[in-house]
């Protein structure tokens, strides 16, 4: 498997960036920061982190799901981070997923939760800095 490869590039005389990957040329994301750093017209980084371990996580949890042979009508996911001020950063995140399915059981996705901490590498690459909690609705 190749190696990943971003790049950024600054786009006015603040701190907007658009980023591209390596794989996903086509799609530009845009980090920006607050006023008065930024002009707030694109995501902090953090709000990157949070997206991309609720992506990650869940990725992983609608795979294993349907390894099992369970079907998944719908999937959302929502989080929120809890941040620290002094150093910047997140501390924990808690996690909501709210899933709907004719054939998955409480146990099926507490499972898949489990295997997605020891499978998700955003998860993997986290977890010894915040706390993380997970909670579902089967609908």
């Amino acid at each position: 498997m190749a190696n990943l490869q971003v790049k950024i590039e600054r786009t006015n005389q603040k701190v907007h960036f658009n980023g591209v990957s390596e794989s996903n040329q086509d799609i530009s994301i845009p980090f920006d920061f607050a006023p008065p750093i930024g002009d707030g017209k694109g995501f902090a980084g953090l709000e990157l982190l949070l997206m991309s371990f609720v992506g990650c996580v869940s990725t992983a949890i609608v795979f294993l799901i349907g390894r099992l042979g369970k079907s998944v009508s719908s999937y959302t996911a929502e989080a929120e981070g809890i941040r620290t001020e002094q150093p910047l950063g997140l501390k924990e995140i808690s996690m909501k997923i709210h899933i709907k399915s004719d054939d998955i059981t409480e146990t099926d996705m507490e499972n898949a939760i489990k295997q997605a901490e020891t499978i998700s590498p955003v998860w993997q690459a986290v977890k010894n800095n915040i706390t993380v909690h997970i909670y579902f609705d089967l609908l």
